[in-house]
């Protein structure tokens, strides 16, 4: 079984968990590449919204990365199949880009991470952002409220920093779990990272703190398994929903201190574009993003990167696998 194969099984079956499944099935259940279950998240298809083709156009955007443009097309072909019209504006550029055109209504939705809002948009410090999810999410959903902008329920998934490492390194110096274990192994190791990072409190400056222990060297580069592959370092700061994290070649190592704080996905709305949508058109948006979880996330994005699939391709192809849509 190719590599590729067995990835793709590994994300049916992260589908079949979070639609619901009650087994993972036989080896010839695997084989057959379904899903499993009577469709979408609540066992069926989207249905078509009553009076969405009246509602205007909603204008979805994002920002200007893999997994962003995946989310973009996810929502708004979700949205498209339950019978409004959509228009796509799927690279934004940074988050200060996408807020301002969502402010100024030049798109009416985009996704957005909760940890990202609180910093970026109400300058919240990073070692400032609750720990709890939740807590960050109706901080999110409170300060957006007064911009007469909703933070819809937010994914399962959360993409935030951790710190990964290349498997045969990791093994050498005796397969830590967590971050902690690192102390006392730092100071032979070289960690890299964007060249901001070294600066920041949410990233090597906020590890070295957070857990007393400093790194051989900073390579500072924006190629990020690069580094490890050609072993210019020996740690990296990674994404949890990095797609090549589905290959087996690296590790993360657990936040046992939860320094990083939460990221997950809240689609933010113009409030007089959710009123068009209803309550029904809301429950779309949650309905697809229900089976997103970091593995899950993973293969959308390892499908991009490392398959060189197109954006809009594979969140169809997720809507179709996950039965959504046919």
């Amino acid at each position: 079984m190719s590599p590729k194969k067995k990835t793709t099984l590994a994300f049916l079956a992260c589908l079949m968990l979070a639609l619901g499944a009650t087994a993972c099935g036989s080896d010839d259940d695997e084989n057959s590449g379904s899903v499993g279950g009577g469709g979408g998240a609540d066992g069926k298809q989207i249905q078509k919204v009553s009076g969405a083709a009246e509602a205007g156009t909603i204008k979805v955007g994002s920002k200007n990365f893999t997994e962003q443009y995946i989310l973009g097309n996810i929502y708004a072909d979700a949205l498209k199949a339950a019978g409004f019209k959509v228009k796509k504006s799927l690279d934004l550029g940074s988050e200060v880009v996408a807020y301002k055109a969502l402010r100024q209504g030049e798109v009416n939705t985009y996704p957005e991470y909760t940890g990202t809002a609180l910093s970026a948009f109400f300058e919240v410090p990073v070692n400032k952002i609750p720990k709890d999810k939740n807590e960050v999410y109706d901080q999110v959903k409170s300060k957006l409220a007064g911009q007469q902008i909703t933070a819809l329920p937010q994914t399962p998934f959360e993409n935030t920093y951790r710190l990964v490492m290349a498997k045969d390194k990791w093994k050498s110096i005796g397969s830590p779990k967590t971050m902690s274990e690192l102390k006392g192994k730092a100071k032979d190791l070289r960690i890299s990272g964007f060249p901001e990072c070294k600066q920041r409190i949410d990233c090597l400056l906020g590890v070295q703190k957070a857990y007393g222990m400093k790194f051989k060297k900073f390579v500072a580069s924006e190629q990020k398994y690069d580094v490890l592959n050609n072993k210019s370092a020996d740690v990296i700061f990674g994404f949890t929903t990095d797609g090549e994290l589905t290959t087996g070649k690296y590790v993360i190592l657990e936040d046992d201190k939860g320094l990083f704080p939460p990221y997950n996905v809240s689609l933010l709305v113009k409030d007089d574009t959710l009123e068009k949508m209803g309550p029904e058109g809301q429950k779309v948006i949650e309905q697809v993003q229900a089976p997103l979880t970091e593995k899950v996330m993973r293969e959308l994005n390892s499908r991009v990167d490392l398959d060189k699939q197109e954006p809009e391709k594979v969140a169809a192809d997720y809507l179709k696998e996950a039965g959504f849509t046919q």
